[in-house]
């Protein structure tokens, strides 16, 4: 039973709302969001029912909105650092929609010439003069 009250998307890692950060400091990655909430992957320790306040830039401009730690887990463990990934449910709606808009694929295609090569060179000699210098 899906018990959200809006819709949720993934976010691409070039969209603005795709990082946030806490009031404190931290950084946030945003990994998929909707208008009344969040899951993002941190380095901070964030426990579930712990209110915090959190910088998102929407399509609107850079707000700061009050939530609260609905759920989290470690997810990935490293030597440096544990990653955790918490569910933030917001206060109050925020815009999550698409900032902008996304190039069409025919412009980002691979397979889209990468401009013109640079003419072959003669192997024997760096430089070549057309007319005879004098002396």
């Amino acid at each position: 039973m899906d018990r959200r009250r809006a819709a949720r998307r993934l976010l691409g890692p070039g969209e603005p709302l795709a990082h946030a950060k806490l009031r404190t400091g931290g950084q946030l990655i945003v990994l998929d969001a909707s208008s009344w909430g969040a899951l993002t992957e941190t380095t901070e320790r964030l426990l579930p029912g712990r209110h915090l306040d959190v910088h998102v830039v929407t399509s609107g401009g850079r707000v700061l909105v009050r939530g609260r730690v609905a759920r989290a887990y470690v997810c990935q463990l490293r030597p440096d650092a544990i990653y955790y990934r918490a569910a933030l449910a917001f206060e109050q709606a925020i815009d999550a929609r698409t900032c902008g808009h996304s190039p069409p694929a025919a412009i980002v295609s691979p397979a889209s010439p990468r401009g013109t090569p640079y003419p072959a060179r003669s192997g024997d000699s760096d430089i070549e003069f057309t007319e005879r210098l004098s002396a």
